[in-house]
C-alpha cells in the first residue's frame, strides 16, 4: 500500500509540468556484512550481534546479510515558483523488509537571500550527519557510528527557519526549529529493548543549530530541548514519580578536510532528568588519489554501571566512480555495560558495500 502511494504521487507529481517543475534525485546503499566473532548477551538469549544501525534496528549475526544497512531512496522537489517548494523523501530499507515510508514531506518558502521557512516531516537535526544519513556517499564509513548515532526518534514535524550569511571569509548558517514526534510502535524500544509494542513520544522539541565553515575547517554547533512520554504496552511508564521527563541535548562537532587529510568529530551529552549521558566520536582519514584508508573510534557513556560501549573501526573506501563508492569496514564492539543494560555484547564484524547517487 506504501508503494502504490509513494508511487502514485511520483507519477502525479511529473503528470503536471505546467503547474511545477520537478526535479528527482536518488540514492542507494547495497551492503553486506556479518559478525565474526562475538559474544552475544545470555540474560537476552541474544546471540553473537553488531548492532550497527540503533534507530532501525539494522543488526548482524554469524551469516552473512544484505539487509540491515541495505536502502533505496528517492527524493522529488517541485519548485512551485515565487520562492514556493515541495519536497517529499521515499526511502526502502532492508531493515524493515524493503517497505516504502515517507522520510521526509515539507513545504519550503524563501523570504530573501538568507532566510528560509519550512514545514513538514523532516530529519530530526541532532548530529553533523543527521540530515543526509541515509546517503552513504556523502560520508567515509559503510555507516555513521552507532555508538554516537543512537537515539530512537530521528525524525519530527514541524516548522524550521533557515538562515545563511556570509560573515568575512566564513559562511555562517543553521536553523531554528519546532515539533513533535509520536511513534508508535517505536521500532528501536519495541523489537530490542523491551521487546513489546512501545508508543515513544516527544512533545515541545524546539532547537537551533549553529554551523559556521571557511575553507577546511567547519565548526557545528547544537542544542534541542524536549519532554518524553512514553508507554510501554498498555503501561504508561514513570520516572521518579512523573509521567513525563525532560531532555536536553548539546553537540559540538568539528571536521578538518585540509589537503589529503580528514579529520571527523562528535562531542555529545544527552542531559536527560539530571542524568547525563555522553557520546563521541573521531575519525581520521588519507586519501590517496581515489582510495581513503580510515580509522576511527565512537563511544556511548551512561554513567558508572550504566551502558556503556565503544566502537573501533578501521576501513578503506574507492571512489571507483564520479557517484558511487565501494567500501570494506571492519568493527570491533566492547560493550561493558551494567547488569541488565549490555545492548548486544562485545562483537566484531566486516561489512563491504556500493554507496551511490543519482
Amino acid at each position: 500500500m506504501k508503494l502504490k502511494l509513494a508511487v502514485s504521487i511520483g507519477a502525479l507529481l511529473l503528470s503536471s509540468p505546467v503547474l511545477a517543475e520537478v526535479t528527482i534525485s536518488g540514492f542507494a546503499s547495497i551492503v553486506g556484512g556479518q559478525v565474526i566473532e562475538g559474544s552475544g548477551v545470555d540474560e537476552f538469549d541474544l546471540p553473537p550481534t553488531f548492532l550497527a544501525d540503533y534507530p532501525l534496528v539494522g543488526a548482524y549475526e554469524e551469516e552473512i546479510s544484505f539487509k540491515p544497512d541495505t536502502l533505496f531512496g528517492l527524493q522529488f522537489s517541485a519548485d512551485l515558483l515565487d520562492g514556493l517548494t515541495a519536497t517529499a523523501q521515499i526511502v526502502s530499507r532492508g531493515a524493515d523488509d524493503f517497505d516504502v515510508s515517507f522520510e521526509w514531506a515539507y513545504i519550503s518558502y524563501e523570504l530573501n537571500e538568507h532566510w528560509t521557512l519550512q514545514g513538514g516531516k523532516k530529519r530530526l537535526p541532532l548530529y553533523y550527519y543527521s540530515d543526509f544519513f541515509d546517503v552513504g556517499y556523502a560520508y567515509p564509513w559503510i555507516r555513521p557510528p552507532a555508538d554516537n548515532y543512537t537515539w530512537q526518534i530521528f525524525n519530527y514535524t514541524g516548522v524550521s527557519a533557515l538562515y545563511n550569511y556570509l560573515v568575512g571569509d566564513w559562511t555562517l548558517s543553521g536553523q531554528f526549529y519546532y515539533g513533535s514526534e509520536d511513534d508508535e510502535p517505536n521500532k528501536l524500544l519495541s523489537e530490542f529493548f523491551f521487546l513489546e509494542p512501545t508508543r515513544e513520544i516527544w512533545n515541545d522539541i524546539g532547537g537551533v543549530v549553529l554551523q559556521l565553515n571557511r575553507d577546511w575547517l567547519d565548526i557545528r554547533v547544537t542544542h534541542m530541548q524536549y519532554t518524553n512520554e512514553r508507554y510501554i504496552g498498555d503501561v504508561q511508564q514513570v520516572w521518579d514519580g512523573s509521567t513525563d521527563r525532560k531532555g536536553k541535548f548539546y553537540g559540538l562537532s568539528v571536521n578538518i578536510d585540509y589537503e589529503n587529510f580528514l579529520l571527523l568529530t562528535e562531542l555529545n551529552r544527552l542531559d536527560l532528568s539530571g542524568t547525563d549521558l555522553d557520546t563521541y566520536m573521531v575519525t581520521l582519514g588519507y586519501r590517496f588519489g581515489d582510495f581513503m584508508p580510515y580509522a576511527g573510534y565512537a563511544d556511548f557513556n551512561d554513567g558508572e554501571g550504566g551502558e556503556v560501549h565503544n566502537t573501533t573501526s578501521l576501513g578503506i573506501r574507492w571512489d571507483f566512480h564520479p557517484s558511487a563508492a565501494l567500501k570494506l569496514q571492519y568493527d570491533d564492539v566492547e560493550d561493558n555495560g551494567g547488569p541488565g543494560l549490555k545492548v548486544a555484547g562485545d562483537s566484531k564484524s566486516v561489512s563491504f558495500g556500493v554507496d551511490l547517487v543519482f
